[in-house]
């Protein structure tokens, strides 16, 4: 973390140079005028926006005395979703000598943002996903490829959707799920030769590098023709439902075959564990008791053995933690009484649906009034009150009731929207350190946003492959990255489809997206054709050899961008 805020300030500085260059150059022979409270240059529309049209770029090349009102007027300048107009709060509260502080402060909450993706993520999205596939009872095989590869790729695919909401963040999203495909796909699967050389089953892997290189090269198709219908946004979904099929036929096959050769079945069910520790002797608590123990995110025990640095971790997030447990319902199919909280659970009735109503499209469907007088989020209030103290009075603190695994359901809704809204605000700093930066979005999406939402998948892997279980965590890198890509782009242009009733527009901006392509394609191709000739053997020379691919990748990438490199 501390080389990649070293780099990122290195960056800031370098690109500070070239902006103050190009905002005296462009003031030397440009007058911008303000009329009818529109923003207008005397120069051509290719001067005054950049490649994707994106109006908001114009700013830095105004004077410090005319940004503010620019933004104001500009709707690429607030257009983001986030409930934070970072455009506004940067050229009208700072001042123009302390622009160089609020970007580390955006920084800063950035990497805050990224923490608070991922706890709700691990903490409270996966576990009801689990909790629901419990409930229908589905097989491991599907359940890996469906709710897990959703609760593994959430962070990706919210931010994906929220990148794809508007056109001048598309490139976000295409940056993102590129990079986060060339990331995992070298640096992770490097990692992990690197770490356990092993020997890869052959069929899911060939399976998976197959069904990824269809959903790269697909999409590779959709960028040169520039724009994707809403035929070709469900044909990436329905190339997902290809891909479970085949991987329930492919288990099934499999199963089946070592029934044949072993003259038996073999099954295994779940292990219990009976290594539980219970009180010695019989103890109650209060409801009060109950409810505090309940929020209280910090153990005491882990507390005292923790480094000081992941003691900094724990109390940054502790305001997080305890929000997300008042408003997050979580059930863990795996504990006897399934974390059935009797007070908490009774207030999570109020607290989901509010979070609900206050978090979609930012609060706008909430704030709606009813007959002009009752704002939405009351009614809500209202119902959620009453159905609460229904649940609070005709249940116990020491069993669930029959009706608990609606719960889970909540939870995933509540937990879902969250990761939307921070995502939302993801999207809306990155954008923001675009312009001020004179950045691309796909440079931004292919560095920032694929590491920070591959970070945690990568140190999970890795961890996976020590403990002896390299095989597991190289599926673990396919099959997310199928899911995020697939999901990612195909739900994410469904959506803005069905928001606009037209086609989305996916205009590449220059050559870095080509480059950003033909690395992630030629990463496929080289996996594809050396691991077989390697017998399907991952040593750590080829995990070498994936690492140095990704850092000439990654140099070629930001050459490009700063054009010293030019095709």
């Amino acid at each position: 973390m501390r080389a990649l805020l070293l780099v990122l300030f290195c960056t800031v500085a370098l690109q500070w140079d070239r902006v103050s260059c190009q905002k005296t150059v462009y003031q030397s022979d440009t007058h911008v005028v303000l009329r009818r409270n529109v923003w207008r240059s005397d120069r051509p529309a290719e001067v005054t926006q950049n490649r994707n049209g994106d109006e908001c770029d114009v700013v830095m090349n105004l004077s410090a005395s005319q940004r503010c009102e620019f933004v104001k007027n500009t709707p690429d300048c607030a257009s983001d979703e986030g409930f934070i107009k970072y455009p506004v709060v940067t050229f009208c509260l700072f001042p123009p000598n302390l622009l160089p502080l609020a970007i580390t402060l955006y920084v800063l909450w950035l990497f805050v943002l990224f923490l608070v993706l991922g706890l709700i993520a691990s903490d409270f999205f996966c576990p009801n996903l689990s909790a629901i596939s419990s409930t229908l009872r589905l097989t491991h095989n599907v359940a890996g490829v469906t709710f897990l590869a959703l609760g593994n790729g959430a962070p990706d695919v919210f931010s994906a959707m929220a990148a794809f909401s508007h056109p001048q963040t598309a490139g976000l999203a295409i940056g993102a799920l590129f990079g986060a495909g060339i990331f995992v796909t070298t640096v992770v699967a490097g990692s992990i030769a690197l770490v356990k050389p092993f020997t890869v089953a052959s069929r899911p892997f060939l399976r998976d590098v197959i069904f990824y290189m269809a959903a790269v090269f697909w999409t590779f198709f959709i960028l040169y023709k520039g724009h994707i219908s809403m035929g070709e946004a469900v044909g990436y979904l329905g190339l997902y439902i290809a891909y479970v099929l085949t991987v329930i036929v492919s288990a099934y096959v499999y199963n089946r075959q070592k029934h044949q050769l072993n003259g038996s079945a073999q099954t295994s069910g779940r292990e219990q564990d009976d290594g539980e520790y219970e009180p010695l002797l019989p103890y109650t608590q209060s409801t009060a008791q109950i409810f505090l123990n309940a929020i209280n995110p910090v153990d005491s025990r882990t507390w005292r053995r923790q480094h000081w640095s992941a003691k900094v971790l724990t109390v940054i997030k502790v305001p997080v933690e305890v929000l997300l447990l008042l408003t997050v319902p979580v059930v863990d199919a795996d504990k006897e009484d399934h974390n059935w909280n009797r007070p908490l659970n009774s207030l999570h009735i109020i607290t989901g649906p509010l979070v609900c109503v206050l978090t979609f499209q930012s609060g706008t469907y909430g704030l709606l009034l009813i007959e002009g007088e009752v704002p939405v989020w009351v009614l809500v209030l209202c119902i959620g009150v009453f159905l609460s103290g229904i649940v609070f009075f005709t249940t116990t603190n020491e069993r669930p009731p029959r009706f608990h695994f609606l719960y889970s359901l909540l939870g995933f809704v509540v937990s879902a929207l969250w990761i939307s809204t921070v995502a939302s605000e993801i999207v809306s700093v990155l954008h923001l350190l675009g312009v001020v930066l004179s950045l691309s979005n796909t440079v931004l999406g292919l560095t920032l946003l694929a590491w920070g939402n591959s970070i945690g998948d990568c140190f999970a892997d890795i961890t996976i492959a020590r403990q002896g279980y390299p095989r597991m965590a190289i599926s673990a890198c396919f099959g997310g990255i199928i899911f995020n890509m697939l999901f990612g782009v195909g739900l994410g242009c469904l959506l803005q489809i069905f928001q606009t009733n037209n086609i989305v527009m996916l205009e590449p901006e220059g050559m870095l997206c080509w480059v950003l392509s033909a690395a992630l394609g030629l990463s496929l191709v080289l996996s594809f054709t050396l691991v077989p000739l390697q017998c399907f053997h991952m040593s750590r020379v080829y995990g070498i050899f994936l690492l140095i691919f990704y850092i000439v990748f990654l140099l070629v990438a930001l050459l490009t961008e700063f054009r010293v490199i030019q095709f």
